[in-house]
């Protein structure tokens, strides 16, 4: 009932029933969109109130997607590092997020949070499909665009009252085709548990790279950290010898000049039942 209570509260504050200026009000923040409806968003209803206390609100669902073509042949008749897929992910990844950007100031959107991060990689052309939620603040005029971020929103306010803001995705990738083994290693190799040097180094190289392209993204932002970064490796869909290796997080700065330390607060539920039985019932129950 307590939850239902804030929920309809929260509700209520944010919706045009408050009084005479709110329609303006709600407008401005808008960006100036006339007839707009309710509010879609994947957010929980405990993250829906919690950015409201942060004085956040959930606007729309956006979305942003972008396919990037690879030449023909660059995965057969090369070794090393493929330069051309790693443009097309890179390519990808920024119009997309472009286009996410583009959704959210339509929608009247400051930012984009919990994006979620599709990437498909095949021998033709690389896809990267972003969607989260555009939020904005609860106070003020027209909004501007601030960020883009995979933060969840609770991480989100936890992350803004520790005095840190995030600026947009840093991202980077890389991959690489190991080489062919020769006619003797593979002879010496059959019916062995050995490892494969050819594809460990693959892969290393393949991580080297795109963590350093990461950073770079996250330098170009004037990020002074990169967060919750989420990573995906191994062999591409494209070839047995092709190894991936695909790192994208949030790009943070430290906005009040200090970090601000947030002391933990303990919660304990009042409304709870307290379940007692007597020890001597079971005991008599086992020996019937």
């Amino acid at each position: 009932m307590r939850l239902r209570d804030e929920v309809r509260d929260a509700v209520r504050a944010a919706g045009p029933a408050g009084g005479a200026a709110a329609p303006a009000a709600s407008s401005a923040r808008d960006g100036g969109r006339t007839g707009v409806g309710g509010t879609t968003s994947d957010l929980t209803i405990d993250e829906t109130l919690l950015l409201h206390s942060a004085g956040w609100e959930p606007v729309d669902l956006v979305y942003g997607v972008s396919w990037w073509s690879i030449p023909w042949g660059v995965w057969q008749w090369s070794t090393g590092e493929v330069q051309e897929a790693t443009a097309a992910f890179a390519g990808a990844v920024d119009q997309a997020a472009k286009l996410l950007r583009q959704e959210c100031e339509k929608a009247g959107g400051s930012g984009v949070l919990g994006v979620e991060i599709g990437i498909r990689v095949s021998s033709h052309h690389v896809a990267i499909e972003l969607s989260g939620t555009a939020v904005r603040r609860t106070q003020g005029t027209r909004p501007t665009f601030e960020f883009i971020s995979d933060l969840s929103a609770r991480d989100f306010v936890l992350l803004t009252r520790a005095g840190w803001w995030p600026l947009g995705l840093a991202a980077g990738a890389s991959f690489v085709v190991a080489p062919r083994r020769t006619a003797r290693q593979w002879a010496a190799q059959q019916g062995q548990n050995t490892e494969l040097p050819n594809l460990t180094e693959a892969l290393y190289l393949a991580r080297e790279r795109a963590m350093e392209r990461m950073q770079r993204s996250g330098a170009a932002m004037k990020a002074e950290g990169i967060v919750a970064v989420k990573l995906r490796e191994g062999r591409a869909s494209s070839g047995v010898r092709v190894m991936q290796f695909v790192a994208i997080g949030t790009g943070v700065h430290l906005r009040t000049g200090e970090h601000r330390s947030i002391a933990p607060t303990m919660v304990v539920a009042l409304d709870e039942l307290v379940r007692q039985f007597d020890v001597k019932s079971l005991r008599s129950a086992s020996t019937q």
